[in-house]
């Protein structure tokens, strides 16, 4: 399989072809961010719009709200596109643990005799 160009990321986006829909005013934004859950490109899109001081529409998840106040909080940065990317790699390597995983394996781990005092385990 060939490695799509860097600036094609736009082909793979969830939201290729609802342009409209990505353009809200007011609490339609929420809507419109919903769409970029899990996307693929999420990162790529976020950063072409701060990269390129982009004022309107959902962009990477976020409204132009808060990308503004992104860029007012973070001055120093000259490429997000790269600071995005170094993230995307970044969290490839972080290992995510399931929660019922780990109630199991502390249940596993506790000692047969409570340490807390029956009256107050009879309360539980």
């Amino acid at each position: 399989m060939a490695v799509p160009d860097p600036e094609d990321w736009p082909l793979l986006a969830k939201c290729r072809g609802m342009n409209d829909a990505l353009f809200p005013e007011g609490k339609d934004q929420k809507r419109a961010k919903t769409i970029c859950m899990g996307c693929p490109v999420r990162a790529q899109c976020l950063a072409e719009a701060l990269d390129n001081r982009i004022e309107w529409g959902v962009w990477g998840g976020m409204t132009e709200r808060e990308r503004r106040q992104l860029l007012r909080q973070r001055p120093d940065v000259k490429s997000w596109s790269a600071v995005l990317n170094a993230a995307v790699s970044a969290s490839k390597d972080v290992r995510v643990v399931d929660s019922t995983f780990d109630a199991d394996a502390s249940a596993q781990r506790r000692p047969t005799s409570s340490p807390v005092p029956s009256s107050v385990e009879s309360r539980r």
